[in-house]
């Protein structure tokens, strides 16, 4: 009772600020008192955790020292920071954080949304445009959760459209969204035109996607600054206190080499958890349905009972599976690009094999004395393998369809200047080579003269393609032509949307490169730093009358570290270029090659 008094108070006093408002953005189905229940139970039991450990420590009169250096009660401090406040604070921060990164995303979209707005706001009533947006998740992602907040409140508790989009205001995270509805309800309380209105916001909201995107960057860069300052530096002076103390016969940081293996794959862990949440990632995904057509109208299809015949449907999903593995046999590169699960599968066969040979083959003594340090980069390196070839397909794939999409658009646009249809136009351009595009508007212009319909075509191709951006632009070209005849107006938004999202892309891509070269720069200090502490110091440290020093369990470490480094480097450097793990496997294999032609046939012959 004393406690949900308690908790009751809080939140009472709580009601209007952070936690509440915070879960409601981030859109985590979970109360605001339920939350703090949470929150309180996780904290006492870390706390019980900690008092656990104090007590173990000392019963058995054990003594811990962060870094070799601290004191046992400074560190015994700082555990219990760690432990207790900082367990909460990090639970409580957690739905802010959430949030943040909802505002970025739909600050990004919004202008694509609002160009969809803007060509089906000629025959469209307001609520009917939202409407649509909101059934358009895969295109428009946070925007149309958004959306759906006020389809809900309209369509289930009854609230009018004013009424729902002024709730929205009150809990949405982005504050440009929120003015953005606040003028779309003054423009609707007054009567003006909706499309002349989104006109000109599109070009506004491009602005802001800029300035949201200059603001993402600025946070890259201040990771890129943390990761370089606490993952290099700090392995760099622990490597050379390292090589000091092995040669003042003292190794008093040998114990914190166990808590360097953890703590390295923990700290980026946490910073690929927070680039994650916060920043958008490059749209690579290729999501494929299924286009259901029925010969009559779905009402009808929908009457007939599913179980009438049974082994008809069952003969009907038969031919299904067996078409499906014939196309895959078919067309192995695109089932292999456009899913992670054919690559993951290869990545497991690949890992078994290398290790199975690693350990029982008669490769077992190729990489002595660093059997086994070699053996887990060669493990690392053929897990990644096909993963990257599956992630670089595909990147290659999106970026040459995205490359040619405007030059399409264009085409269409220039013939329906001239008087053409859609359906001639498309057969014409079809015939012109602009790369991976053809092959689908070939594909396109043949399903058209099979009988098939204008939109059915393109829905297939979009489908086929898979690409959330072609989707957005094909999707807009197919709502336009079924509610308006002037199509070259939508085709100009369509090609002013397409190559803002371009330009944005490029501007990222440029400006997280130099990021890229920072993490490439650092890994190779700290390589270069581990050649000169086992080689010219220590030949210069012999030639001084010294005695020649047993350095093969400090390289062992060096190797070590340069393994953890040398992944999670790769992993860190493609988060800072495309937010996403399987953008930096190739920067790891490069780091982990190059620390395996150091250690074992540089600094090791």
């Amino acid at each position: 009772m004393a406690y949900t008094s308690l908790r009751s108070r809080f939140l009472h006093l709580h009601e209007a600020t952070a936690l509440r408002r915070s879960l409601r953005a981030a859109r985590i189905p979970v109360a605001a008192d339920r939350y703090f229940t949470f929150v309180v139970a996780a904290t006492i039991a870390s706390l019980l955790c900690y008092f656990g450990i104090f007590a173990y420590l000392s019963m058995n009169d054990l003594e811990i020292s962060f870094f070799s250096v601290l004191p046992d009660v400074t560190s015994r401090i700082l555990l219990f920071l760690a432990m207790v406040p900082g367990v909460f604070f990090a639970l409580y921060s957690y739905p802010s954080l959430v949030a943040a990164g909802r505002k970025t995303r739909i600050e990004l979209d919004l202008p694509h949304a609002v160009t969809y707005m803007q060509a089906l706001s000629t025959t469209l009533t307001l609520y009917e445009v939202i409407r649509k947006v909101c059934e358009e998740s895969n295109l428009f992602g946070e925007v149309s959760r958004e959306f759906g907040v006020i389809v809900r409140d309209v369509e289930i508790f009854g609230d009018d459209l004013h009424t729902a989009m002024r709730s929205l205001i009150s809990v949405t995270p982005s504050e440009k969204f929120g003015e953005f509805l606040n003028d779309l309800i003054s423009l609707s309380d007054s009567g003006g035109s909706v499309s002349a209105f989104l006109a000109a916001r599109s070009d506004h909201f491009r602005e802001n996607a800029r300035m949201e995107m200059a603001m993402t960057l600025k946070t890259i860069e201040i990771m890129a600054e943390v990761y370089v300052t606490a993952f290099v530096a700090g392995p760099i002076a622990l490597i050379i206190m390292l090589v000091s103390q092995n040669l003042a016969g003292t190794n008093t940081l040998t114990n914190l080499m166990p808590l360097l293996y953890v703590g390295l794959p923990a700290g980026a862990a946490v910073m690929i958890g927070l680039l994650y949440v916060l920043i958008p990632g490059d749209s690579l995904s290729i999501s494929r349905q299924e286009v259901k057509e029925f010969e009559y109208a779905a009402e009808a299809t929908a009457l007939a009972d599913p179980s009438a015949d049974n082994k008809f449907a069952k003969r009907i999903r038969s031919k299904k599976t067996y078409l499906r593995v014939l196309d895959i046999i078919r067309h192995p590169l695109r089932y292999y690009v456009a899913d992670y699960a054919y690559s993951a599968f290869l990545s497991f066969v690949a890992t078994g094999t290398i290790a199975y040979l690693l350990l029982n083959g008669p490769y077992q003594t190729v990489f002595e004395p660093y059997q086994f340090e070699v053996s887990v980069s060669l493990i690392i390196i053929a897990f990644m393998l096909p993963l990257l070839v599956a992630y670089e397909g595909r990147r290659w794939y999106v970026s040459r369809i995205e490359a040619q999409m405007p030059e399409f658009l264009r085409g269409l646009s220039d013939m329906k200047d001239i008087g053409m249809t859609l359906q001639g136009a498309i057969h014409r351009i079809s015939g012109a080579k602009m790369g991976v595009l053809t092959s689908e508007l070939r594909v396109v212009s043949t399903d058209i003269r099979r009988g098939s319909s204008l939109n059915t075509a393109l829905v297939r191709m979009e489908e086929r393609i898979g690409l959330v951006s072609v989707k957005r632009v094909v999707s807009l070209v197919i709502r336009a032509s079924q509610v308006t005849d002037n199509l070259r107006e939508i085709l100009m938004i369509a090609i002013s949307d397409f190559e803002h999202y371009l330009k944005m892309k490029k501007e990222r891509f440029n400006t997280t490169f130099t990021y890229v070269m920072i993490v490439y720069l650092s890994f190779g200090i700290f390589l270069y730093t581990a050649y000169q502490l086992n080689g010219a110091f220590i030949v210069s440290f012999v030639g001084l009358g010294g005695l020649t020093p047993d350095i093969s369990g400090s390289l062992t470490d060096m190797f070590r570290i340069s393994i953890i480094l040398g992944t999670i480097s790769g992993i860190m450097a493609g988060q800072f270029s495309a937010n996403s793990i399987l953008a930096g496997f190739k920067h790891s294999i490069i780091f982990l090659l190059a620390a395996i032609w150091l250690f074992v046939y540089y600094i090791g012959v």
